[in-house]
């Protein structure tokens, strides 16, 4: 399954695009990508703190035959950005619940998930922001970011775009599973 990509420059956020995109287009699988981000979304209404240079990413797609609950799908979405982050890091990566990724205790990510109903479609939508160059000081709550782990550079778009690869082979895979086990 591919998703279309979906590039801007600056959004208010890459998921209030994402309902834009679905409420306004034909398009039922996608992935926004914003290099800067200027009111991202966290969890209960928190705001995601967005530096330029770091990913902000979100992918939706119909929720058609696809009978996992919001908790589980949540998991296996944090599990996804965990694994494109192992290609970096070699060390441990914590999955937080209900939807951060933590190294050495210190937040690298966070996604937000929501549902919308459009037409009478239902569509998921994963909002991901990952710490790649800047990590926010946040009091009581320590992050990090991924080029000060590695003492390295990443390429932003290479990152992006192994991002997108594990999240269309997931889907794929989500798709196909729900397919055969609807024939029975």
């Amino acid at each position: 399954m591919r998703l279309r990509k979906f590039r801007f420059k600056k959004v208010n956020s890459t998921n209030n695009t994402a309902i834009r995109i679905i409420k306004n287009s034909n398009h039922k699988f996608g992935m926004i990508i914003a290099d800067s981000q200027l009111n991202g979304k966290g969890q209960y209404g928190k705001k995601w703190i967005s530096y330029k240079g770091n990913v902000f990413v979100s992918f939706f797609h119909k929720l058609k035959n696809i009978n996992i609950s919001l908790r589980t799908l949540t998991k296996i979405n944090c599990l996804l950005v965990k694994k494109t982050l192992e290609k970096y890091y070699k060390k441990k990566i914590i999955y937080k619940r209900p939807n951060d990724l933590l190294i050495n205790k210190k937040k690298i990510s966070g996604i937000l998930q929501e549902i919308i109903s459009i037409s009478g479609n239902k569509f998921l939508i994963v909002g991901i922001g990952v710490n790649l160059i800047k990590n926010p000081k946040i009091k009581n709550y320590p992050t990090t970011n991924l080029t000060e782990l590695i003492n390295k550079p990443i390429n932003k778009i290479n990152f992006e775009n192994e991002l997108k690869v594990n999240f269309e082979k997931n889907l794929s895979r989500m798709y196909k599973i729900n397919n055969n086990l609807n024939k029975y």
